[in-house]
């Protein structure tokens, strides 16, 4: 997924960053806000990584990140 749709739906996706990096707490999540360098400077200070290392993460996820995936936490429509 490009990361402008991840920053475009961050909140439906918090939960899923919470699930691959859960030592981020929910305030280093919202203060983040779909911002990949935010995130990138979360997962060095926290995980005591370099840069690289936390955009290579950063980027492996959100390749293997599903379209599905955003769309099953969107509310199912009726007819």
């Amino acid at each position: 997924m490009n990361w402008d749709r991840i920053e475009g739906n961050w909140k439906q996706l918090k939960g899923k960053v919470k699930e691959q990096w859960g030592e981020l707490t929910d305030d280093d999540i919202d203060v983040i806000a779909g911002k990949k360098d935010q995130l990138s400077g979360r997962l060095q200070e926290t995980y005591g990584i370099g840069k690289d290392e936390a955009d290579r993460q950063i980027d492996r996820w959100a390749t293997d990140y599903d379209e599905r995936d955003l769309k099953s936490t969107e509310p199912r429509r009726t007819m």
